[in-house]
């Protein structure tokens, strides 16, 4: 498994997601196990967040990393929809108002209808209930997960105030030793046009991180989705840097951040459609490794995330990455 070296973390070329899946202890069971055996087979990423399968995957998460040592995994978590606990079997509407209503961390004004918010306090919240679900006291890469929906209900103006007040939380974090980066998870924001309601500049962005952190801030990564159905990271020229207009992979691997790739495979989606053709043109007889290989081959991907609870899926991946990647002109020949 291909190692990547950035800021002083070697970071696998394949991460396990944990975002599908039941709330039911077989299906933990099934992403322990694949997290154990990924990390001995030199897979040292995990990403999760507080509001994957009511936190029960940030547990799951957690009780791994305590088994195999925390300093062996790279784990990942995100914050900005409102979470709610699974294991306390509380009425939701009561957890709700009590976490966050009359504490007064969030104001309804500002929450999104699908319970997305943004502010210092609630992030502050979910950062530290992660790190309880985590059983830990750091965590390597924070995301604000999704942010760019904020942007369908409000203006942008004071999206990037809130953005700025959230990097004041996540570098203060830093500081004291409980967090090493921090970055965007996305879905739409880095892959649409810049005319698009929901559009993110890169440029804009690592602004608000410099004046909040300084030249070395810690806003050093990035998640966004990527595949053969969705291939605008790479394709769509969305983004500028010094006058050149590049698309969000080029843009980052001018401006030194990392990608996390999701939906590496759709989710699933592509098994059963990728065209004989492509599967010839990559020397592959999978669907699925003909997708990862397209992802993994492309020119400023980092890490492809691929959500796994079942062995078989892990082993299947596991196989194509003993491969190399594509050559890049081979794979450019491809947009041609």
């Amino acid at each position: 498994m291909e190692r990547k070296i950035f800021l002083g973390l070697s970071i696998s070329e394949l991460g396990v997601g944990t975002y599908l899946g039941d709330f039911d202890q077989a299906t933990s069971e099934g992403y322990k196990q694949v997290i154990r055996t990924a990390y001995k087979r030199g897979v040292n990423v995990v990403d999760t967040a507080i509001v994957y399968r009511y936190m029960k995957s940030e547990r799951d998460v957690g009780a791994v990393a305590k088994e195999l040592g925390r300093e062996n995994l790279i784990i990942s978590t995100k914050g900005g929809y409102v979470p709610y606990d699974i294991d306390l079997g509380a009425d939701p509407k009561d957890y709700f108002y009590e976490n966050f209503i009359n504490t007064g961390i969030i104001n309804l004004q500002e929450m999104t209808p699908q319970g997305h918010y943004l502010g210092a306090r609630f992030i502050e919240w979910c950062f530290n209930k992660s790190l309880e679900n985590l059983q830990t006291h750091y965590i390597d890469i924070y995301f604000l997960h999704n942010p760019e929906e904020q942007l369908n209900f409000f203006p942008r103006d004071s999206f990037l105030r809130k953005l700025e007040e959230c990097f004041y939380f996540l570098e203060e974090m830093v500081k004291v030793g409980k967090l090493k980066f921090y970055g965007l998870a996305t879905w739409s924001g880095f892959r649409v046009s810049p005319t698009s309601r929901q559009y993110l500049n890169l440029r804009e962005i690592l602004d608000i991180a410099q004046r909040v952190g300084g030249k070395d801030h810690h806003m050093r990564f990035i998640q966004l989705p990527y595949n053969l159905g969705m291939a605008e990271a790479f394709t769509l020229k969305n983004q500028e840097v010094k006058g050149e207009k590049l698309s969000t992979l080029s843009a980052c691997q001018r401006l030194g951040i990392y990608t996390y790739i999701s939906a590496s495979i759709y989710q699933g989606k592509v098994i059963g459609k990728v065209p004989q053709k492509l599967k010839d043109f990559f020397g592959l007889e999978k669907d699925v490794h003909t997708a990862l290989q397209f992802v993994r081959s492309t020119p400023g991907v980092g890490t492809a995330l691929v959500g796994m609870s079942k062995l078989k899926h892990l082993e299947e991946n596991l196989e194509l990455f003993e491969k190399p990647k594509l050559e890049e002109s081979k794979f450019l020949s491809l947009f041609n």
